[in-house]
This record gives structure tokens, C-alpha cells and sequence, in this order.
């Protein structure tokens, strides 16, 4: 019987338990690595509001193995359907399947759902989760790096890996100047009843605002949204704002007009300013890299952000310990050589919504053929 091929690492330090950081870590113990993951959260567990997964994102989490857990409490379909503001359909998309034959081509889901399943998942991989805790120096020692945790203690690993969000503080403390800029529009997300004809992501377009829409994600719940200019940060948050999102989402019917006026005024509504990051420059510095958001965060307008957190996720783990690199000084780079394409080719395009969005009287401008021409590409495995 062949052995296994040696990973090129022994131990690595994850910084962030999100999507992004949950993935890695559990592929990499998955896989024989010694993980010790940092949050500076108390709980890795999940809160918040619906996402659209797409089925290359699905291909991911099956392949750490919480897909099947993550599908019975989803919403699977496989088409995106586009509305006037009134209801009326214009166009219907059919999902291709990003994740493979024999998954959805796309699902909604509680995003709190994947992060709690992550968290358990984690746990009984064997990290060794650190919560409320980040780190405070890096020393990069050639053949190790030593990192200091803001508990003041340190740990001696082979690679660091930033993968804590648009935000990242690793980023800056590697010498990666990139900074996330705003985009130019603003996203209103609550969770609702689902009507009972809603089986698909559905997209409003040509009302007073950029956009409305919704997801279903359970059999009972939907995730609504709609997308306007950025508002005063003083909107910025989570808090009881269902009468301001029903005021703001006037103007559009069909069952989105329907979950608008089902929504309790004091319902928990989030409103998030839209905002971009790429670094186009390496990733990596010595034995650091940043992954996910850190590196490239992108626009919610083809719903692939999860999926390429994701991806990063399962692709760094497999090539650390595929056995096909001598060193991870040879992966780094043909990491982000791998990746930087797929991801960038998703940002511009996601870039390329907002702006026609912002502005729709671009001549050309068609969404749906953009849209399908992404989600296209992406049935290329990561």
C-alpha cells in the first residue's frame, strides 16, 4: 500500500474562523495538519441573514465534508429568474452545474447555519480554536514563522495564514498595503417568510432602486435585499429597521412587494455599505499569505463571494499537502497563480453589475448575459 504524500507543512496558524478560515482549517486537520485557529469573536458560531451558495461552493463544503449536513436545512434550485419592478418575468436563467453533475446548481441557506455547522465541524476535527484572541507580531524566521497572540503567548508554526476578512489585519502587518474602497451602493438584507410560490433567487430590476430581490433558504424563510445608493453611515448596522426598509423598498410588486409588506416594522434588518478589495500583488510575504475576502472580496451581484472564500479554502489545504510541492515556498506563488484569474475574472464582472446597475443606461449594458457568462466559466473545477 503507497503511503500518503507529505504535507510541506506540519502546522499552520489560521487567523479568522469565518467561512474562509473554517474551510481551511478543517481541510488542513482533515488532512493530518496540526491547525490552530484565532477569532477574535467569543463564539464561532453563526448569526445573521440568508446567502446564495452556487455549486461551486457546494463542491467545497462537500469536499470537507459538511455539505449533507448544510443541505437539509437549505433551499436547493436550479435557475435564477429576472422581474420587472411590478413582477413581470424578463428573462430566466438555468444554473449550470458549477459543483458537478450530481449537486444543486445553486442553494440558499442561513448563513448562520454554515457558520455553526463550521464550528462543530472544526472542534471535532482536532483545531485547537483560541476565541478572543488575535495576534500582535509576526517574526518570519525563514524556515518558521513565530507569531505572538494577543494573550501573549506564541506559537511556532510552518505558515500564517490571514484569512480574517475584507478587514484584515494580517494583511497590513505583511507589507500588503491594499485598502477596501467603496463600491457605490448599499445593501438592505432581512430574513422573512418564504410565499409559497418562491423557488428560485429572483431579481427585480428598473424600480426606484438599483435592485430588489430575494433568495429562498429553508422551506419556511427567505433572504430579501434590496440594493441602493450608499446612505448616511449613521444606517450602518443591524437593528429593529423593517418600517425603514419597507418605506425604502416602495415601488416594487410581485412577491417581492408581498415579503416587503409582510415584514414586522421592528424586524431586524441589516444595511451594509457594498465595498472591494483585489491585491493584485502577491498574496504572500516569506511563510504569510492572505486568503478569501483579505485578498479578494467582491460585490454580492453574482453571489460567488462564499464560493471563492471557499475555494481558496480547499485549494491552499490540497496543495500544502498534495505532495506535488517540494516547499511552501513553492506553493505560495503557484497558489495565487491559480487563483488570482478565477477570482479577478469574478470581481470584474461583479464590478461591471454595479456599475451598470448605478448607471443603467450604459449602452450594452445586459446583466443577464454577464451573469450567465460568469456563472459559465465557473464549471471549470478551481
Amino acid at each position: 500500500m503507497s503511503e500518503s504524500p507529505a504535507p510541506v507543512v506540519d502546522r499552520v496558524l489560521v487567523v479568522g474562523g469565518g467561512i474562509t478560515g473554517g474551510v481551511l482549517s478543517l481541510a488542513l486537520a482533515q488532512r493530518g495538519v496540526e491547525v490552530v485557529l484565532v477569532d477574535l469573536r467569543a463564539s464561532l458560531g453563526g448569526v445573521g441573514h440568508g446567502i446564495t451558495l452556487q455549486g461551486n461552493a457546494l463542491k467545497a463544503f462537500r469536499s470537507v465534508g459538511i455539505y449533507d449536513r448544510l443541505a437539509e436545512r437549505g433551499y436547493p434550485f436550479s435557475h435564477l429568474r429576472l422581474r420587472t419592478a411590478d413582477g413581470h418575468v424578463i428573462a430566466e436563467i438555468p444554473t449550470p452545474p458549477m459543483g458537478g453533475p450530481d449537486l444543486p446548481g445553486t442553494m440558499g441557506a442561513v448563513r448562520g447555519d454554515i457558520a455553526d455547522i463550521l464550528a462543530e465541524e472544526v472542534v471535532a476535527a482536532g483545531v485547537d480554536v483560541r476565541l478572543g484572541t488575535t495576534l500582535t507580531a509576526i517574526d518570519d524566521r525563514g524556515g518558521s514563522v513565530v507569531v505572538t497572540l494577543s494573550d501573549g503567548t506564541t506559537e511556532t508554526v510552518d505558515l500564517l495564514v490571514g484569512a480574517d476578512g475584507i478587514r484584515s489585519k494580517v494583511r497590513g502587518m505583511i507589507g500588503i498595503d491594499a485598502e477596501p474602497r467603496p463600491v457605490g451602493m448599499g445593501i438592505w438584507r432581512t430574513v422573512a417568510k418564504r410565499p409559497p410560490e418562491m423557488d428560485c433567487s429572483e431579481l427585480y430590476y428598473g424600480g426606484p432602486k438599483y435592485k430588489a430581490g430575494y433568495t429562498p433558504i429553508s422551506e419556511d424563510l427567505c433572504y430579501a435585499f434590496l440594493l441602493e445608493e450608499n446612505l448616511d453611515r449613521s444606517f450602518v448596522g443591524e437593528g429593529p429597521n423593517g418600517a425603514v426598509l419597507k418605506e425604502r423598498g416602495q415601488g416594487y410588486g410581485g412577491t417581492w412587494g408581498d415579503v416587503r409588506d409582510s415584514l414586522a416594522e421592528d424586524a431586524v434588518v441589516n444595511y451594509q455599505w457594498i465595498e472591494s478589495i483585489c491585491v493584485d500583488s502577491p498574496w504572500h510575504r516569506g511563510r504569510s499569505i492572505i486568503i478569501g475576502d483579505a485578498a479578494h472580496a467582491c460585490p454580492p451581484l453574482i453571489a460567488q463571494g462564499a464560493a471563492m472564500c471557499a475555494e481558496d479554502a480547499v485549494v491552499l489545504a490540497e496543495m500544502l499537502t498534495s505532495g506535488e510541492h517540494a516547499s511552501v515556498e513553492e506553493v505560495l506563488p503557484a497558489f495565487m497563480a491559480r487563483r488570482f484569474p478565477r477570482v479577478k475574472m469574478v470581481l470584474d464582472n461583479s464590478l461591471t453589475l454595479a456599475d451598470w446597475e448605478i448607471h443603467p443606461d450604459t449602452p450594452g449594458a445586459d446583466p443577464g448575459r454577464i451573469m450567465g457568462q460568469t456563472l459559465h466559466a465557473l464549471v471549470e473545477p478551481a
